[in-house]
């Protein structure tokens, strides 16, 4: 279980130094008890209480990493068991699963596609994570040259190998070690060798059996084998069994501090039918799962998951935010108009997006207002007369503008009098209610 704020003080220097950035040890051993610092930021503490509170202050869900480079993917490190206790640390890996009997220029487009996934959403970028291979050709040769192919075709993303052959994953493991697989197909028939080869390799080994029963079993074989990283998979068959296996991981992990199920959850999610793969994977996506394994890639079921995703393992305490600044639009010139909004991401894409859409070369000015919508701003007193003229005279970009009018939101009307008084010379235009009417806004002023 996992130690108390009072427990973890007894073992801290207690010299209230502040070079751990608290005002006091109880404060920031409160803090390690709410997995909110970690115990380096003491510089005092004993090797001792180090190792224990170390062990102690733990997510109870192991992380780990799949991949090399910045498309590199983290799982674990959960330490809730829903988003508004705190937040979702790692967003799910998605991964698309390819089988090696496929042809190599089927093979080379599948890879592709995973590599041309990448969206940008709110400031984010979205992509399928990760590339699964599949060992069903029974040809150990042949699925190293389909492992290596793939590598080679998406040549920074993660690499699943997908394989419950120890002698087909020995040859495929061996052709991209350096890339650090998850080495994903550890069964009671073949714990040793599997074990063994991840050891071998430094890689995180994926285990899967029928049932959570079975799965234990196998994550005490490969841990009393040396291999400490490891994934899990009860092969659920249906969405139904999906949620009680995650939920019931999920919870013995966090909950009762069960070291025997804090590993990540890889859900194989891979059904004919695409629509009923699209809904059991976004089971698995809000359910708990670490990876998702899906079929295919299209871009309406990217977007749909991805979008999920984003929603669920977005910080809720923390609003997501785009940079302050003046952002040119379609290349304006000095007289071009000029609106102003506040920082909160959806928001801004929202208004970017229609003033795009209008086809009208502008500006749009972005206020630091911490993240908030422009209404909630208004009432936090964040997006006032006083400090949208301060933005004005005092910060950058603003020097390009010539034809001295501001559009200002339709929903802040309210705020027009007392700019014109604040920002004496400039022209204070009350713009639309809603981002939707701004084409026609602006095409209006140009026609």
């Amino acid at each position: 279980m996992a130690m108390t704020g009072v427990e973890i003080f007894k073992l801290l220097p207690k010299t209230n130094c502040k070079k751990c950035g608290f005002p006091t040890c109880l404060a920031f051993a409160m803090k390690l008890a709410q997995r909110q610092a970690d115990i380096s930021a003491c510089p005092d503490v004993s090797e001792e209480a180090k190792a224990t509170l170390g062990e102690a202050s733990a997510p109870p869900i192991r992380g780990m990493k799949i991949g090399t480079g910045e498309k590199a993917v983290k799982m674990g490190e959960e330490n809730v068991m829903f988003r508004h206790e705190k937040r979702f640390v790692n967003p799910c890996v998605l991964a698309l699963n390819v089988q090696d009997s496929l042809s190599d220029d089927e093979l080379g487009g599948r890879a592709a596609e995973v590599a041309a996934s990448e969206i940008d959403r709110v400031g984010q970028r979205l992509r399928v994570d990760a590339l699964s291979i599949e060992f069903v050709s029974g040809d150990a040769a042949r699925y190293a040259a389909v492992v290596k192919l793939a590598a080679d075709k998406a040549p920074d993303t993660a690499l699943i190998l997908n394989c419950t052959d120890a002698g087909a994953a020995k040859a495929a493991a061996e052709a991209v070690a350096a890339r650090k697989p998850l080495l994903y197909g550890a069964t009671a028939a073949n714990i040793d060798d599997m074990a063994a080869l991840a050891k071998e390799h430094g890689l995180i080994l994926g285990v899967r059996g029928e049932g959570l029963d079975e799965v234990v079993d196998l994550t005490a074989k490969a841990k009393a084998a040396g291999v400490n990283d490891l994934v899990m998979d009860g092969s659920p068959k249906t969405a139904r069994e999906i949620i009680e296996q995650n939920t019931q991981v999920r919870r013995s992990a966090i909950k009762k501090g069960d070291k025997a199920v804090g590993y990540p959850v890889i859900t194989n999610c891979v059904r004919e039918d695409t629509m009923v793969e699209t809904a059991v994977a976004a089971v698995a996506v809000a359910k708990y799962s670490a990876i998702v394994l899906i079929s295919h890639a299209e871009k309406w079921k990217n977007l749909a998951l991805f979008t999920l995703r984003q929603n669920l393992y977005t910080d809720p305490q923390v609003p997501m935010q785009v940079p302050q600044k003046v952002y040119e639009i379609a290349d304006p010139a000095g007289d071009a108009p000029l609106m102003i909004t506040t920082n909160f991401s959806l928001t801004y894409f929202i208004v970017a997006g229609e003033v795009e859409n209008a086809k009208v070369p502008a500006r749009l000015a972005v206020m630091d207002c911490e993240g908030l919508s422009v209404l909630t701003a208004w009432a936090a007193g964040k997006f006032t007369a006083n400090k949208i003229a301060q933005y004005i005279n005092e910060g950058e970009g603003f020097d390009k503008v010539t034809n001295k009018e501001l559009i200002i939101p339709g929903q802040v009307a309210i705020l027009s009098g007392a700019l014109e008084d604040k920002l004496p010379g400039w022209k204070i235009t009350v713009g639309p209610r809603e981002a939707n009417g701004i084409p026609a806004f602006l095409k209006g002023r140009a026609a």
